[in-house]
This record gives C-alpha cells, structure tokens and sequence, in this order.
C-alpha cells in the first residue's frame, strides 16, 4: 500500500502548547516585539523535507542530534474542512530563535516525517495524545488537550489572514521538552487511533 504524503503545502505553528509558551514568555516581552504573538505563528515544511513512514532519514554532515518535534497534522478537505489527521515529525537542528525558525535548521532534505495513513474517524484532535520513542524508550509525551489554541479556534484563527486549500496540513504544534534523537537512533511517534510513525536516522558524520 502506497503511504500518504501531502499533496499541498504543510503549515507549522509555534507556540502553541501552553508548557511552550510560559516557558517562553519571558522572551516575548524583549525587543523587538516586547509582547506575545496576538496571531498563529507560522512556518512552512517545504516538500523536499517529507519523509514517508519506514524511510531513514539522513542527517547532513557534521550534525550529531536533531531536535524531534512530534505533532498531529489537520489534513484539510474541500471548503475549509478537516479530511483527517496524521502523525507527523518535524525535525530540526535546535536553534534559539522561536519567532521565525531559519529555512536551514527546519527545512532540510527529509526533515519531516509523516505518517502511512489518515485518521479520518472525525474524533476532536484536542482528545489525542501521543509519546516520542527513541530506541524504545519513552522520551516525550503531549496532551492535546493543553494546546493555546485548540484546533478549531486555530484553524479559525489562521483563516483570518490566509486560506488553507485541499491537500494542505496544517500542524497543531509540538510540546515542550522535545528530546534529541542521534544518527543510528530509531524515534517513533505513537499515538492511540493511529499507526506507528517510524523513522532511522542515518548520517551525521564529520
């Protein structure tokens, strides 16, 4: 069976765990903003970062550890609709900056793993929580439920400045405390109500 992979553009929002947030905000009161976000905070997954369920994923030389940001995607249908749901991971090499993510720490070649199938039993995505799995081991949960914006209020809160089209995801956020997972090492995103996403990352020598 092929694995799904989106067909429109993918959509990150940052700070929209509440654990995220207050561990931010001091920051946000500095220059040059001196207040929290008043709108979603966005950035784009380009389409050379998917990878689909089961791929390795490489790291590029000289990187040791990528940041596992583990989160649902809101598959978008016709008119404004929610299609379904799919577990996605958004790598990064960690990096400070929080209100506009540099292209070259997010956006590199397979950086986003997605999981083999929707989930399209129309339940509230703020009902879903998942665990990041390194090699096994438990290293991250999130509760969906603690989301800022829950999904219905962030999908409408994003339609106030853009539209979302068919085959557009938009992804709900990650967590706090997200682990670092190292070449060799195996993360998988679990979550009840879906299949498994499971990546290897390969790579990151000198």
């Amino acid at each position: 069976m092929t694995s799904y992979l989106p067909t429109g553009t993918v959509y990150g929002v940052l700070l929209n765990f509440r654990a995220e947030q207050e561990a931010l905000a001091p920051q946000m009161n500095e220059p040059p903003y001196k207040a929290p976000p008043q709108a979603p905070v966005l950035y784009v997954k380009t389409a050379n970062t998917f990878s689909p369920q089961g791929a390795p994923i490489a790291l590029p030389a000289g990187v040791q550890a990528v940041e596992v940001g583990a989160t649902i995607g809101l598959v978008m249908g016709e008119g404004g609709s929610v299609a379904g749901c799919v577990l996605m991971n958004d790598l990064s090499i960690p990096h400070a900056s929080f209100y506009r993510p540099p292209v070259k720490y997010k956006c590199l070649d397979g950086f986003l793993g997605i999981g083999a199938a929707l989930r399209t039993d129309g339940a509230d995505p703020a009902s879903f929580s998942l665990e990041v799995r390194i090699d096994g081991q438990t290293r991250q949960r999130a509760d969906f439920s603690e989301l800022v914006r829950p999904p219905a209020q962030l999908l409408a809160d994003v339609a106030d400045f853009m539209t979302l089209r068919a085959g557009d995801v938009l992804m709900l956020g990650c967590n706090a405390g997200r682990p670092l997972a190292r070449a060799g090492q195996r993360v998988d995103i679990v979550a009840p109500g879906f299949d498994v996403l499971s990546n290897t990352l390969v790579g990151g020598q000198p």
